[in-house]
């Protein structure tokens, strides 16, 4: 028997939904790519385990179909990477969305499954949430820009030296946005 290894995409809407061990499979992931240097939510590797548990914890408290889901990837049944797909539901701004926390393991980057979470949750926002457009902020000089322009992302902005990564590294915030879904 052999095992297939393309990547599973799993949206997750509540927390009661999420299986056991995948909790602490997303802290592990996270603090995976942040130790690594990936713009994923803490700016200065080595990361504390606690703080991105308690991290994770809060992503996965504020699950609900209306304004955040967390989208995942697996691969053999392991987590490959996960994004968590947000809206705000005050009426001005209910029709567009933001992805948050777009990462994927370190031992399966090269096999798209960065990109396959981006256009799931595209989908899902368009076809499930009924948002009109999406939104993200990347750290600059990594080339995230390149990414995301590749899936139909379009730059609309940059904070200049917005994120300080260390005492002589400040990085732009690159804004984002896809439009129409």
């Amino acid at each position: 028997m052999t095992s297939d290894d393309s990547p599973r995409f799993t949206q997750y809407t509540s927390p009661e939904e999420l299986p056991d061990g995948l909790v602490p499979a997303l802290a592990d992931c996270w603090t995976e790519v942040s130790d690594a240097g990936g713009a994923a939510g803490f700016p200065f590797p080595p990361v504390d385990p606690a703080e991105v548990a308690a991290a994770v914890d809060r992503i996965v408290t504020a699950l609900d179909p209306a304004s955040s889901r967390l989208v995942v990837a697996t691969v053999d049944g392991a987590l490959a990477g996960w994004l968590c797909l947000r809206r705000d539901p005050h009426p001005l701004v209910a029709h567009w969305g933001t992805l948050h926390h777009v990462q994927t393991r370190l031992g399966v980057r090269g096999r798209g499954i960065g990109a396959g979470l981006v256009r799931r949750a595209r989908v899902i926002a368009r076809e499930e949430m009924g948002l009109e457009q999406l939104r993200l902020a990347a750290r600059g000089g990594i080339g995230l820009e390149g990414f995301y322009g590749r899936l139909g992302w379009r730059e609309i902005g940059r904070w200049p030296g917005a994120l300080r990564l260390a005492a002589d590294d400040d990085r732009d915030e690159i804004l984002m946005v896809l439009t129409p879904l």
